[in-house]
């Protein structure tokens, strides 16, 4: 079933953050089929140039995925206006203030996320079931204890409303999807009233203010 999102010409972005196997993906996925809209995802951009090295290390992967990340918001910002993207990151492995700035060079003016919270050992347990699906180069378990503790000391970029998804329960797709309807067009509604109010300001970019 596909359902239409309240952004009204606004770019908008949905980031879907959490530690690797956070569960994440299975999230992002299911919110772009309900609501037909494109997906982003740093391993989906990543994978295909680390089977161009016969050797990668750890380092090589680090950078690769963060031009993969930069590859995201270059895509994001040649969008016009009405787009909205599901985007599925670990948005924490680079600063908070890099992603401010590639939201405002993209153009973005609405951003919500979903927060993935898992427990280290949950986070770990699954990562360690999928070492033989993961592309080669990826970490393999010697990363489980550095999982652990990122997992533990993790938290939301919250540069825009958030919700919170325990998974450690089943996922209740319906919740998020209710969820997002509602603080997208809350969005839009606030910004209307505020445009109303006051047509002089500038409200190009509100991501820090949410």
């Amino acid at each position: 079933m596909n359902q239409t999102l309240g952004t009204v010409g606004e770019k908008t972005v949905i980031l879907v953050n959490g530690v690797p196997a956070s569960g994440k993906s299975s999230v992002a996925v299911r919110l772009s089929h309900h609501f037909a809209l494109p997906y982003l995802t740093v391993d989906g951009i990543k994978e295909p140039f680390m089977h161009c090295f016969p050797q990668l290390d750890r380092q090589l992967n680090r950078t690769l995925g963060r031009a993969a990340y930069q590859a995201i918001w270059a895509i994001v910002a040649q969008a016009p206006a009405q787009c909205v993207y599901v985007i599925d990151a670990w948005f924490g492995f680079q600063p908070k203030d890099d992603l401010r700035r590639y939201l405002q060079q993209a153009g973005v003016t609405q951003v919500v996320e979903i927060w993935n919270q898992v427990s280290g050992e949950l986070a770990a347990a699954r990562y360690a079931a999928r070492l033989h699906q993961r592309a080669k180069g990826h970490p393999g378990a010697e990363y489980l204890p550095e999982l652990r503790e990122l997992a533990r000391r993790a938290t939301p970029m919250a540069l825009g409303p958030v919700l919170r998804v325990d998974q450690s329960q089943p996922l209740d797709m319906p919740r998020i999807i209710t969820w997002l309807q509602s603080a997208l067009s809350a969005s839009v509604s606030t910004d209307s009233r505020s445009s109303a109010a006051n047509s002089t300001t500038d409200s190009s970019y509100r991501l820090a203010s949410r």
